[in-house]
Formats: structure tokens, sequence, C-alpha cells
């Protein structure tokens, strides 16, 4: 098999850039958590999980602008290789959530690629203020992340267990990446930071719910 050269390596990571903005990206390669894809009978519950699955698919799309625009300006090798397997792993994340918008009958949001590009923007920032901040702010938005699930669980329709599979399957991923940051040498965010990620966190989330 005929090794790619430097171009060719770019474009095909441009190339999967714009897949992901599209919100599609590669298959995943661990299997699908939903072993009951059933979606909820109720067309109200249906929507309501559509529009949180919605909401975590548009979360996949700004992790993979974080991790690249982290990747980009980190300063060690290091830091990189850390940001590239996190980004790796959580590629099953963005197809797992379409898949799950598909099989509930809905759309994926319209405003992929505006937050793709303002999360690109504060992982670039995070990594230009050196590694530990970088690791820190990987760990603070995974914590996040984790707690925006664990709202989502207890939000979805009981009857949705191929949602609730898949955003548990999502939770445990996210913890494991904050502590593999935190031991890596991660700042500790302040609760003020944490406040004002969150608040960027509430803006995202009230938007792509319904668009």
């Amino acid at each position: 098999m005929r090794q790619l050269s430097r171009a060719d390596q770019t474009i095909a990571a441009f190339a999967q850039r714009l897949a992901i903005i599209d919100g599609r990206g590669p298959a995943a390669r661990r299997k699908y958590p939903a072993d009951n894809p059933a979606v909820p009978a109720d067309a109200d519950e249906r929507r309501h999980a559509a529009g949180l699955m919605r909401v975590n698919h548009v979360g996949e799309i700004c992790a993979q602008a974080l991790y690249d625009g982290q990747t980009a300006t980190a300063r060690s090798e290091r830091v990189q290789i850390l940001m590239q397997q996190a980004a790796a792993e959580e590629l099953d994340h963005l197809d797992w959530t379409r898949r799950r918008i598909d099989e509930l009958g809905e759309r994926t949001s319209h405003l992929t690629g505006a937050f793709y590009l303002a999360s690109f923007a504060a992982g670039a920032t995070a990594g230009l203020l050196g590694d530990r901040v970088n690791l820190g702010f990987l760990a603070a938005t995974e914590e996040e992340v984790s707690a925006h699930l664990d709202r989502h669980l207890e939000a979805l329709p009981a009857s949705d267990l191929g949602s609730a599979a898949v955003i548990a399957q999502m939770r445990e991923d996210e913890a494991r990446h904050a502590q593999t940051a935190i031991r890596a040498g991660g700042a500790q965010f302040s609760r003020g930071l944490k406040r004002l990620m969150r608040g960027a966190s509430r803006i995202m989330t009230s938007l792509t719910y319904r668009f």
C-alpha cells in the first residue's frame, strides 16, 4: 500500500474536519451502546429526546474543535499526543449521537460550523497559555461535560433506553479524560473560570436544542 505524502495527509485531515463540521465524521470504532434502539412512542417525548441528543451531537463537534485547537498550539509532543488520543476516542461519540438522532427521526443542528470555529479558537488560546493551562482546560471542560450529561440522563424520557445507553457511555469516557488530564499535570481551574465555561455551555445548549 502506498504511503501517504504529507500533502495527502493534510488533505485527508482537512476532508475529515469538513465532514465533522457537517456533523458526520468517521464511523465509530466501538460498538454502538444502544442495544435497545426503540424510540419513545409519544411524539413530544421523542422530540425532547432528539433535542437533547442534538445538543450532545454539537457538543461532540465542539470537542473535536477544542482538541484541534489545543493540539495545534500545545507546547510539547506529549500533550499533543494526549489530545489526539482523546479526540480519536470521542469521534465515536459523534457517530453515536448522529445515529441516535436519525433513529429518533430528527435532524442535526444548523449551527455546527459557528460552534466549531468558536471552540477551535478557545482550544488554541488554551494551548498558547502553556501545557498546564491546556491540560487544565481539558480537565475542566470534561468535568463540565460530565455534569451536563448527568443532567441529560435525568431529563430523558424513561422510555428512551437507547439514548440513555449512549449518554452513559459518553459520560464514562469524559470522566476518564478529565482524570487523565489532571494526572498529566493539568492546572486546577478556579470556580470563577468554571462558571464562565458553564455559561458558555448553556448558550450552546439553549440554541442547539431547537436549532
